[in-house]
Parts: structure tokens; sequence; C-alpha cells
């Protein structure tokens, strides 16, 4: 999604199936696949991207739900945030619910997508630490067929869409624990996030996931944390951990995704809130998830 022709979208085709997009795709590889629009249109607006052509996407209606599918969800990209939110999708898979819920006002919830929330991949996504805490896949089909990579890989930028490929799925393990996503603002009421913290429990595998987003560029994992607090977790009972350990553990996903600096300088007086921000929204992500 970076073309800087000078020109605006000289084409708009609306293929009704995965197979004819990923035709219009490949026969026109400078044009940009698009569905609810919100941050791509957002960026023509401003002039910061002129795509040669356009793939609409809003009439393909075998990425608009989800199903079951070996253990885990199917999730169609072309799921809207307002439809992840709904009670139904949230007995699902609950943090990414919250998240969805979380997006921004109506109009951004109604026609934003699961699918352009990854493949935008802004630092802000709600959905993305979420994704990353549960270890989802995505299902990507282009002009070879069909292949798996897991999300963090495209985030991190080591598994890169190939010229007509589009996301069309995402895999997501069905965990049947606690999940919670929890986000700061800079002020009240929707808004783009600050910081965001994702937990997951993973009884069968006596695992704690945690991802932090809006920090950095990509949804961030502190994998030491993780295996820590997991050890101190009675699996078994009733999973509750006192109160130092929560705040101790806010403070070890903080100081990971937010290192002190290197000698004897000090952290600015912003790094240090958000810092504390962190630290302060993962012991609270994991004291719920395990009451």
């Amino acid at each position: 999604m970076t073309t800087h022709a000078p020109q605006t979208a000289q084409s708009v085709t609306l293929p009704a199936s995965l197979d004819e997009a990923v035709a219009a795709l490949t026969a026109m590889p400078a044009a940009v696949p698009v569905a609810g629009g919100t941050d791509l249109m957002a960026a023509v607006n401003k002039g910061q991207l002129r795509p040669a052509g356009l793939v609409g996407l809003g009439r393909i209606n075998e990425i608009r739900g989800w199903q079951y599918q070996d253990g885990h969800a199917l999730l169609g990209a072309g799921l809207t945030h307002s439809r992840m939110g709904r009670p139904d999708f949230a007995a699902l898979i609950p943090a990414l619910a919250a998240a969805a819920r979380a997006a921004g006002p109506p109009q951004i919830r109604n026609a934003g997508t699961l699918g352009g929330n990854i493949v935008t991949a802004a630092p802000t996504g709600d959905s993305l630490p979420v994704l990353a805490a549960l270890e989802a896949d995505l299902v990507v089909m282009g002009p070879l067929g069909t292949r798996e990579i897991p999300v963090s890989h495209l985030l991190a930028g080591r598994d890169l869409l190939a010229p007509g490929e589009l996301v069309a799925f995402v895999r997501v393990p069905l965990l049947h624990a606690p999940q919670v996503f929890l986000k700061a603002t800079g002020r009240t009421g929707p808004a783009r996030a600050t910081a965001s913290v994702a937990v997951v429990l993973d009884p069968a595998r006596r695992g704690v996931r945690c991802a932090v987003g809006a920090i950095a560029p990509m949804p961030l994992r502190p994998l030491e944390a993780e295996h820590w607090i997991a050890s101190l977790v009675d699996w078994d009972g009733a999973r509750g951990l006192a109160p130092e350990a929560l705040t101790a553990f806010g403070e070890y996903v903080a100081a990971a995704c937010i290192p002190d600096p290197q000698g004897d300088e000090q952290l600015p007086p912003a790094v240090l809130h958000l810092r504390r921000t962190v630290a302060a929204l993962a012991r609270r992500a994991l004291g719920r998830a395990l009451s």
C-alpha cells in the first residue's frame, strides 16, 4: 500500500468471490483491496495514497462470518468490529470482542473489518495484541493457492503478502478460558489507544499469554514475564494470585516492553508515565482473567 502515482484510482472491481478477488489482484498488481476503508480512504483523502485501482471485498459473503474447524474458529477477514462485538461472538473469543467494541465510534465499528485491521497494521490497532496473545494464524489466498502464516510474522515483516495475495481468514484457537483486553486512551470516549494489553489464559498448556499494543510498531510479547507468572498459578485450584504477584507481573511486563536506558540516562517523564500505564493495564488484565 505504498503506491505514489499522482492520479486517483482509475478502476474499481467488485468481485463476488475470493477467487475473483485474487484474479483481479493478479491482473492488476498495483490495485489495492478495500473492505471497510476506514484507514485506506483516510490515507487517500490526506493525499498519502493514490492507488491505481481498487478491488472491493464487500460483496464476498464467505469472509463475513465464521465457522468451527478442529478446535479453532475460522474468522472471515470481512467481519466488522460491530459484528465481533456482539454477545454470541463474545462467548466465543471474549478478548477479541472487547477489542472490537473499543475500536472507535459506531461508524468506524460498522465499517472497519478484522482483515483491514491486520493488513493496515497500525500500531494502535485494537485487535492486534489480542491476535498476538491468541497466537492466531492467517489464511492467505493468492494465485499460487492457499497458505497459512502466523499473524505475528506478518506484523513483524517476516512474511509479507506477495502480489495478488490477500488475507481471507483468521484461524484462532478456542481456548475456552478467560481472556481480557484493556486499553488506555488520551481522552474519554472512543479514541486511539496510547497503550493496550491482552491477557489470555491457556489452562491446557498451563500458560499465560500477554501482548502489549500501541507502544511499538507491532504488539510485544513479554515471554519471560509470561513463563514466570504461569509458574505461580495454581492451575488445579482457584488460580488466584496475591496482589503483590499481580503488581510484580505488571512491572515485569512494563520493564520488558519499555526497558531502562543504558548507562546513567533516565527515562523521559512521558515514557516513564507510559511504562506505568502498561504496568497498570497488565496487572488489571491478569487480575480480571484469574478472577
